[in-house]
């Protein structure tokens, strides 16, 4: 079934109770689905699709030494190419303060979630999508990071995801930013001091953290395409680029 003619899908292979979790929106930023599964759900659901722009939160790319090749032009010791081993986008992100996983230079050494976004990276490509920007293309992919979203849309770090606080606080953050999405602030009208003494929460009202991550992604594929000269990438072709929902990025957070 076909929900609209243009999908806008952030796709988070980092944590839930399956492989993937994953987001999409239409035109006017409306949740059209919001759910998680195996590497054949998520392909089939965006298969349902004429054009879709995708966000995978995972690395596109190993990386291909820039980093230890820049510090090893700067003559240092050997001692200080000690973690080095990490994307250009990476290095740039944790330089400014926002800290990231780094990217090994070997698909094998890579984290279960790495290599799970890898197998996704390669059939989104049998599958016919092109990287973004690619004039004329329909079906489009692009790597993102949610921390760094949440962190530059935030103007800070935010607060620790797997909290309520910090999931309250991502909330608002896409809420704000134009998402259908359920507003947070009508978890506190929900809350009463009867409510409180049995410990009785409307947690239903919150996303948990792995679609709140999804969001992200898909808010930032809705960017790319809607309102690219308020989007920025860092890295380099070699190793792949993240795309931030952002123009640009504070030196330090």
């Amino acid at each position: 079934m076909l929900f609209t003619h243009h999908a806008f899908i952030g796709i988070d292979p980092t944590a839930g109770r399956s492989p993937f979790t994953f987001a999409a929106l239409d035109d006017e930023r409306n949740l059209l689905a919001l759910s998680e599964g195996e590497l054949e759900d998520v392909l089939t659901f965006v298969g349902n699709f004429p054009a879709a722009t995708v966000a995978v939160n995972a690395p596109s790319k190993v990386n291909a030494g820039l980093v230890r090749k820049r510090l090893e032009k700067q003559t240092l010791t050997p001692h200080s190419l000690r973690g080095a081993d990490l994307r250009l986008a990476e290095a740039d992100l944790r330089g400014r303060g926002i800290s990231v996983s780094a990217t090994p230079s070997r698909e094998k050494t890579c984290a279960s979630w790495v290599q799970l976004g890898f197998s996704l990276y390669k059939r989104l490509l049998k599958m016919g999508f092109k990287q973004h920007p690619h004039e004329g293309a329909e079906l489009l992919w692009l790597e993102t990071h949610p921390h760094a979203c949440f962190t530059a849309l935030l103007g800070q770090i935010p607060l620790p995801k797997p909290t309520l606080e910090g999931r309250l606080q991502r909330q608002i953050v896409l809420h704000d930013a134009g998402l259908r999405v359920k507003d947070p602030m009508d978890f506190f009208e929900e809350i009463t001091r009867h409510r409180l003494r049995l410990g009785i929460l409307p947690m239903d009202l919150i996303y948990p953290p792995e679609q709140l991550d999804a969001l992200a992604a898909a808010f930032t594929a809705w960017m790319s395409v809607k309102r690219p000269s308020e989007t920025m990438q860092l890295g380099a072709k070699e190793e792949g680029f993240v795309v931030l929902p952002v123009a640009e990025l504070k030196e330090k957070y």
